[in-house]
């Protein structure tokens, strides 16, 4: 868990809000648009200043699910910071990804929450298909991080995704692209017999004819086949094996 949970909760959104504008800056606003962020409703707030002050408000989803309905883009990210995963509802959840409007709210709300929810596995299967582009990204992103922080799943559970990222590979938006080629990379990052998985997956992607794919298939070889990922991957069999 990112924060503890806080017993007090005694701090309203006005005043958290009120706090944030306070530490924006606004010449960080143009910068982060440069990298594709969303600079509507953005205030400049550093991501680390954000997770200080996620740690001094607790856990609090009543306080999360308000700060949400403010729109504005730091606002949210908190809101992902200090919401209950043990709390949030399925619903609840579908109403957030439906209302990102930017790649790094969507990234840290999968991150910071969604990942951790007992509907994480059934999110992947959901958005990996949407027409919408932050949803669909979502769905590859949980695969990603799933691939990453779930130490305790079996290999099948990600094998399962495989077919579902060679299915998708020829969507050509940028935020789509990128987190199928992420989710790719991180499956076959997790063990050897996904390694091999991957890159056979990556090599079926490589033959359709779309650039997307293309990118995905090329760009994923070039991590899952180096020399750094083989030698960890060396690495930890030989250590399972002698445990």
């Amino acid at each position: 868990m990112n924060a503890r949970k806080n017993p007090k909760k005694n701090r309203s959104s006005y005043a958290v809000i009120r706090q944030l504008r306070s530490m924006g800056d606004p010449r960080r606003v143009a910068g982060m648009a440069r990298y594709g962020i969303n600079p509507n409703k953005t205030l400049g707030v550093p991501m680390p200043r954000l997770r200080e002050l996620a740690k001094v408000v607790g856990i609090d989803h009543k306080l999360a699910q308000s700060l949400w309905k403010s729109g504005m883009h730091e606002v949210r990210i908190l809101a992902s910071l200090i919401a209950d995963p043990a709390t949030i509802s399925e619903k609840q959840i579908d109403l957030w990804v439906r209302a990102f409007d930017s790649w790094d709210v969507c990234d840290q709300c999968c991150m910071n929450l969604f990942e951790k929810t007992p509907f994480a596995y059934k999110m992947c299967y959901e958005w990996h298909s949407s027409e919408v582009e932050f949803v669909k990204r979502a769905g590859f992103v949980m695969m990603a991080r799933l691939a990453v922080s779930d130490k305790q799943a079996a290999d099948s559970e990600f094998e399962k995704f495989l077919p579902m990222i060679i299915k998708e590979a020829t969507d050509s938006r940028n935020y789509v692209k990128k987190a199928v080629n992420w989710a790719l990379r991180q499956i076959g990052k997790r063990s050897a017999d996904l390694n091999a998985a991957a890159i056979r997956a990556a090599e079926e992607i490589r033959k359709i004819d779309s650039k997307s794919a293309r990118w995905i298939a090329s760009d994923a070889l070039r991590e899952l086949r180096s020399s750094a990922v083989q030698n960890r991957l060396e690495s930890k069999r030989g250590h399972n094996v002698r445990r």
